[in-house]
């Protein structure tokens, strides 16, 4: 699935919620609210620092809502994009069972063609079934790869 390519905003946005998540974001909050509590020491009444704190948490409220709506719809969006990935892989794997069951059959039919034939040919029977237990491999394999999509 190729990116597409990101505008100035999304990128900016892009680089604000990597950033929220991390200890810098953790460290930056903590200081900011130290700083506001100790607004008390410059005789700030406290009506006006529980003023200022509530409106600060309100606006980030909203921008952390928002960001993470934007990192929701981008999920949203990639996991559309492998569900159609699997769908083709699905696709792939039937025809690929489809194609081993044809060969096995052959091969049965062929098996049994030679057995009455002589030693040379017993030694391509031999060759034969060592082909259909590999077959009978890949069977077991695609049916393993199905259940995991699954």
């Amino acid at each position: 699935m190729k990116k597409r390519k990101l505008s100035g905003i999304d990128r900016v946005s892009e680089k604000l919620i990597h950033y929220i998540g991390t200890n810098g974001s953790l460290i930056v909050h903590t200081i900011a609210f130290i700083g506001i509590f100790s607004l008390r020491f410059f005789a700030i009444p406290t009506e006006e620092i529980l003023l200022i704190l509530t409106t600060a948490l309100s606006i980030e409220a909203v921008y952390l809502a928002i960001f993470i709506q934007i990192t929701v719809n981008r999920t949203t969006e990639s996991l559309a994009g492998v569900e159609m990935d699997i769908d083709d892989i699905q696709e792939d794997v039937d025809d690929i069972q489809e194609d081993v069951d044809s060969l096995e059959t052959n091969i049965k039919g062929i098996s049994e063609d030679y057995l009455e034939d002589s030693s040379e040919e017993v030694d391509m029977v031999r060759v034969l079934k060592d082909m259909e237990g590999r077959l009978k491999d890949l069977q077991r394999d695609i049916i393993m790869l199905q259940k995991k999509k699954s």
